[in-house]
């Protein structure tokens, strides 16, 4: 009698982050420790900056994921151009590249089969996904107009900040609370405007505070700024039809204090250690005003986990693999 014996081979998943040292580098292979499908390759030492190592690096990964300033990221896709390697820039450099895919699948489903088809994703900033998570659901109904005035008011953990700032908080010799970009020209501004198709840039008025990982990002409106009257029901069911089965995503219904503390106070560190974003929407009927809130973990969803959340479907893998949900 023949004995066949049949060997079930579970091929791992390359993945090389590019600038592993970094603040979002570590969060990435943190998650990505926790991916059963995931191997990592890893650089020593010097070799993280020698050219020909990260060649060989890129050129041996299914995935890529460049935890890079700019300028490097820009130079890392060069060296990586002609390889067949997915490649998923955390940067800033190629968010409003034609040529990349926005990394955002819950802008739509055409938007997650784009990411599942291409090589080239730009990660999402933190303070855009927040925005985005609420003004393109309302762009997409239709209530919110393409030359609408908006003003984005933000707030973020310091930790966004990278190492010098994250020093300067850990020493004592930041302020507990300060705001920046006074010049209303923040480098998020591009995405958020282009992303949610508005004519007119919004005002951005971002600030960290004095607690590590969070973020609340917040979009008021008055009634008249809407294409046509709703109530505060009207835009969490937006919400929360436009995220129907997201694991990620949840729309809270309006004027839902739930998540707030016995103070009433809502804290932008709620979400702190996952990969989750929530949305909050409030309105005062006498005076025709509606508050929208994002909350998010800025380096979760804000940064490595939605990373790892493009890694899966550029894989074809279960989306939430290594996310903290």
């Amino acid at each position: 009698m023949v004995v066949f014996v049949y060997l079930l081979i579970i091929m791992s998943i390359l993945v090389f982050i590019d600038g592993q040292a970094g603040t979002t580098g570590l969060q990435v292979a943190e998650k990505l420790s926790a991916h059963a499908s995931v191997e990592l390759i890893t650089l020593d030492g010097d070799l993280r900056k020698d050219d020909g190592a990260r060649r060989e690096a890129f050129a041996a990964a299914d995935a890529a994921i460049l935890c890079l300033p700019d300028e490097a990221a820009k130079q890392a896709a060069e060296m990586a151009a002609d390889l067949d390697v997915v490649l998923i820039d955390a940067s800033t450099q190629h968010r409003t590249d034609d040529a990349w895919v926005y990394g955002m699948a819950e802008l739509g489903t055409d938007v997650r089969a784009a990411i599942a088809g291409t090589k080239r994703i730009s990660n999402p900033g933190c303070y855009p996904t927040g925005f985005l998570a609420m003004a393109a659901p309302l762009r997409e109904a239709g209530l919110l107009p393409d030359d609408a005035k908006l003003t984005v008011p933000a707030i973020s953990g310091y930790t966004g900040g990278g190492k010098g700032l994250i020093e300067a908080f850990d020493a004592g010799t930041a302020p507990r609370h300060f705001s920046y970009a006074h010049g209303l020209s923040h480098k998020h501004l591009p995405e958020m405007q282009k992303l949610a198709r508005l004519s007119s840039c919004p005002i951005f008025m971002p600030s960290v505070g004095d607690f590590a990982q969070g973020m609340l990002v917040h979009l008021p409106l008055f009634a008249g700024q809407l294409s046509k009257a709703v109530t505060a029901a009207d835009l969490a069911e937006i919400f929360q039809s436009h995220y129907q089965g997201s694991h990620i995503i949840k729309a809270y219904d309006a004027d839902d204090l739930s998540q707030h503390s016995a103070n009433g106070f809502l804290p932008a560190d709620g979400l702190k250690g996952t990969d989750k974003l929530e949305i909050f929407t409030s309105y005062n009927a006498q005076t025709q005003q509606f508050w929208l809130t994002a909350r998010l973990d800025n380096l979760g969803k804000g940064a490595s986990g939605a990373a790892v959340q493009n890694m899966n479907i550029a894989l074809g893998l279960d989306e939430t693999l290594g996310l903290s949900l």
